[in-house]
């Protein structure tokens, strides 16, 4: 019985731990999907002729698509290290 219960929380947290790395996936993916609505809204911004006063928007929504993606994939390689140290406190 005691030898049951110990399997089960160690299957318990094997799956936490696949929970979490495909939640740390689904999060880069979503950095990623979110990089590219700005990436996209920036070039609309550009192809405007009529609104030259956005021009700026475009180039701030283009910047914001680098952030986002760079803090997505450093966020993402962070939690991954975490994960394989098996450091859960800080997360």
């Amino acid at each position: 019985m005691k030898n049951d219960i110990q399997n089960e929380l160690i299957i318990r947290d094997y799956l936490a731990r696949q929970r979490t790395t495909l939640a740390n996936e689904r999060t880069l993916l979503s950095f990623i999907r979110t990089s590219l609505y700005f990436l996209v809204s920036g070039i609309a911004l550009f192809e405007v002729e009529k609104l030259n006063h956005i021009r700026q928007l475009g180039y701030l929504s283009m910047v914001l698509s680098l952030v986002f993606l760079f803090v997505g994939v450093i966020s993402f390689f962070r939690i991954k290290a975490r994960l394989k140290k098996g450091n859960y406190s800080k997360m």
